[in-house]
C-alpha cells in the first residue's frame, strides 16, 4: 500500500494522456493537484453523455498542479478550456491579470460557479496517538504537522483561514491570542509542501508528521483507502466553507472552437449523475437528493466563510498572503 498515491497518481494520468481513437473532440481541463481521480472518473461520465447528446466522441486531456500555479500557466499561454480550481482568487486573476474571461465569471452557474464544496480536516495515524480532536490540539509541542504552503496552494490558504476562524471564535477580539495561536500553529508544521498531494504523499509514504492537514475529501478518500484502520480522520466542529469553483476560459474556448463543449463539461457537474459521482469522492453536494443519501458520512459543522473570517478574498489575500504580510509576520515570529 505504501505508493497507493503514486500508482492512483500515474493511473490517472495514463488514462487521460491515452488518445481516444478518432475522437471528434478535445477538451483540456486544469485543475488542482488532488482532483487527478475525480476528474479521471468524472471525464468518463462526462464522454458518455456528451457521445449521447451529440453523437460525438471526445478527449479529455487533464493538467493537475497547484491551482495557483494552473492560474499562472494558463496567464502565461496553456490554452486550458476549463479551469476548476479549489480558490476563487486563483480564477478571478484570470480575469484581473489575464483578461481571459469576464468580470462576472460566477454569475454564469449556480452557487457562484462552484458545483461542489468541503472543508478542511486533519488525518491522524492508527489509534490517534497524539489524541487529535480539535484546532488547539495542533499547537502542543508534541505535534508535528504536514500541510501544503500557502503561497503556493489554495489548499493551505483554506487550512490557514480555517485555523484563523478558529481562533477568532475562541479569542474574540483579542488580536494578540490570536496570532499567539497562528504562530504556534505554524510553527508545528514539520514540512510545507508545493500542494495538496505533495502533503499527502510526505505524510502517507515518507512517513512525516502526527497530523495531515487538507481538505476533508483527501481525508476521507485517504481512511476509505486504507481500510485497515492505518489511518483516521477527524474533522473539527469549526472549520471554513472551502468552495471548488469552476470556468470556461472564454478567449481560449473561441480560439479552439470549444465553446459549447466546455459550457456542458461544467453544467454536467451539476447533474444528479455527477454530484452523486463528486459525493462517493468525499466532497459535499448541493443536489438535495444526493445531500440526503450521504447524511451520515456529512455531518452538519459551523463553516465560516471568507467574508466572516477575512472581510473577502481580496482583503485576504493583501492581508494575510501578499509578501511582508501576516502569514510572512507570523512565520518571522517562530
Amino acid at each position: 500500500m505504501k505508493h497507493l498515491f503514486k500508482g492512483i497518481a500515474v493511473g490517472a494520468a495514463l488514462l487521460s494522456a491515452q488518445p481516444a481513437l478518432s475522437a471528434d473532440r478535445e477538451l483540456l481541463n486544469t485543475s488542482y493537484d488532488i482532483a487527478r481521480e475525480l476528474f479521471a472518473s468524472y471525464n468518463e461520465v462526462f464522454k458518455e453523455h456528451w457521445q449521447e447528446k451529440t453523437g460525438e466522441t471526445v478527449e479529455i486531456k487533464q493538467s493537475h498542479a497547484g491551482s495557483s500555479k494552473q492560474a499562472q500557466a494558463i496567464i502565461q499561454g496553456l490554452k486550458a478550456d476549463v479551469a476548476t480550481f479549489n480558490q476563487v482568487t486563483d480564477i478571478n486573476i484570470l480575469h484581473d491579470r489575464g483578461g481571459l474571461i469576464p468580470e462576472n465569471w460566477a454569475d454564469r452557474l449556480p452557487n457562484n460557479s462552484s458545483p461542489y464544496y468541503s472543508t478542511m480536516a486533519f488525518l491522524v495515524r492508527e489509534g490517534n496517538p497524539k489524541n487529535i480532536q480539535n484546532w488547539d490540539d495542533l499547537v502542543r509541542e508534541d505535534v508535528d504537522l504536514v500541510m501544503p504552503n500557502p503561497k503556493t496552494s489554495g489548499n493551505a490558504r483554506y487550512t490557514y483561514l480555517a485555523a484563523l476562524g478558529y481562533a477568532q471564535e475562541t479569542y474574540g477580539d483579542d488580536q494578540e491570542k490570536i496570532d499567539q495561536f497562528m504562530s504556534d500553529l505554524l510553527s508545528r508544521v514539520k514540512v510545507f509542501d508545493s500542494g495538496g498531494r505533495g502533503a499527502t504523499t510526505t505524510f502517507v509514504e515518507r512517513g512525516i508528521g502526527d497530523v495531515l492537514l487538507t481538505f476533508e475529501s483527501e481525508v476521507l478518500n485517504i481512511a476509505d483507502r486504507f481500510d485497515n484502520g492505518e489511518y483516521q480522520p477527524v474533522t473539527p466542529k469549526v472549520s471554513f466553507l472551502a468552495e471548488f469553483p469552476v470556468t470556461w476560459i472564454d478567449d481560449y474556448v473561441e480560439q479552439n472552437g470549444t465553446q459549447e463543449l466546455a459550457k456542458e463539461y461544467l453544467e454536467y457537474l451539476y447533474s444528479e449523475e455527477a454530484q452523486r459521482l463528486l459525493a462517493g469522492f468525499n466532497y459535499r453536494v448541493h443536489n438535495d437528493v444526493v445531500k440526503e443519501e450521504n447524511a451520515d458520512r456529512f455531518p452538519a459543522l459551523q463553516l465560516k466563510t471568507i467574508d466572516e473570517i477575512a472581510g473577502g478574498w481580496e482583503n485576504a489575500m493583501e492581508t494575510h498572503f501578499a509578501s511582508g504580510g501576516k502569514l510572512d509576520q507570523l512565520q518571522r515570529r517562530r
